[in-house]
């Protein structure tokens, strides 16, 4: 059975896996920068600021979950900071 090789296979527009990680973690500091001014950043605004690429809209919740911001759920669309 064949594998994919992460580091060589070609996602939107040619990029690597690690090329999609490389640009999602370079757009975190602007989208932490959003919820500092608005409280909030919609999954929506997200996606499009990510030119619907589906890779990255993951990778982008994912680095902001690990940075401690709440990503919300299906009910709840939006990325905030964690309530104490």
């Amino acid at each position: 059975m064949d594998s994919c090789d992460r580091r060589v296979r070609a996602y939107k527009n040619g990029k690597t896996f690690d090329q999609c990680r490389e640009i999602a973690e370079s757009m975190n500091p602007d989208f932490k920068r959003q919820i500092q001014e608005n409280g909030k950043v919609l999954w929506t605004e997200i996606l499009e600021q990510v030119d619907h690429d589906e890779l990255l809209y993951k990778l982008t919740l994912k680095y902001l979950r690990r940075d401690g911001y709440d990503i919300g759920n299906h009910k709840i669309p939006e990325v905030k900071p964690f309530s104490l």
